[in-house]
């Protein structure tokens, strides 16, 4: 979200709490993307904002409630207010449970491998609606295919992620979260807990495994190294993707796009 529209959305989360019982006299940014997340406080509520256009907060309240009754290791919605979208002044916000993080190393390749297994075996048995891992592979192909969006792609480049980007994704499907990357895995005191659920799509669980670190990967049960190996590199070509789009607000996101096109080359090559 751009700094410009900050102001408003924080407004509207703290006009919101306030109206519902929820002191909030000051909010922490914890994260800006596409949407922020804030750290509201003295109620010490976690509220995470988006343009009301660009949200789809009703499905992640859907499947974090569905998640959090199957015992699945989410960080949920605040049980404090009704679980639902809330908008004002042109914002969508939601309301979830704030939890510490613990301090001290890294998350432990083990741990995180237990916990993505866990929230797998819990996704698997909650019925939802979910697009495919192919639609959001769709979408970049859209933006490297549409110039405009992607100016500043060197026209090699956009040939390179556009053959990558149209291999076939193979394995058996199932609900998965979509970006268990770490920035989306919160070290609590009582264990991990997966956040940003609004990414959650179906396909194997290589496609979510490769968004881990690679010792991950090695640790999970029954996993398709081959096909895990094939889903690294297409996820990587949508990051790149991402990073390349004129509107991309990911902070030294060019940079990043620069670095990536070049791992993807040598794996390439």
């Amino acid at each position: 979200m751009r700094a410009s529209e900050l102001p408003r959305a924080i407004g509207a989360a703290v006009s919101i709490a306030a109206d519902l019982g929820l002191a909030a006299d000051d909010a922490v940014v914890l994260q800006n993307s596409n949407k922020v997340s804030l750290r509201l406080l003295p109620c010490d509520v976690m509220a995470r904002v988006a343009p009301v256009q660009d949200q789809i907060a009703q499905f992640e309240i859907d499947i974090a409630q569905r998640l959090t009754a199957a015992g699945s290791p989410i960080a949920g919605l605040d049980p404090r207010v009704e679980p639902r979208v809330y908008e004002r002044a042109g914002y969508a916000v939601t309301f979830w449970t704030f939890h510490e993080t613990a301090t001290g190393d890294e998350i432990a390749p083990a741990d995180y491998a237990d916990a993505l297994h866990e929230l797998h075996r819990a996704m698997r048995t909650i019925e939802v609606r979910a697009p495919h891992v192919t639609d959001r592979i769709a979408q970049a192909q859209h933006l490297v295919a549409t110039r405009d969006r992607t100016p500043e792609l060197a026209e090699a480049d956009r040939e390179l992620l556009d053959s990558v980007l149209r291999r076939p994704v193979h394995g058996t499907d199932q609900l998965l979260h979509g970006e268990p990357h770490p920035g989306n895995v919160l070290k609590t005191k009582g264990g991990l807990l997966f956040i940003d659920l609004e990414t959650c799509c179906r396909g194997p669980v290589e496609f979510d495994l490769a968004h881990a670190p690679e010792d991950v990967g090695d640790r999970y049960p029954g996993v398709d190294q081959g096909l895990l190996n094939e889903c690294r590199i297409l996820v990587l070509a949508m990051i790149t993707t991402w990073r390349w789009d004129r509107d991309d607000q990911f902070p030294d996101g060019r940079r990043l796009g620069m670095e990536w096109l070049a791992e993807i080359r040598a794996y390439e090559g």
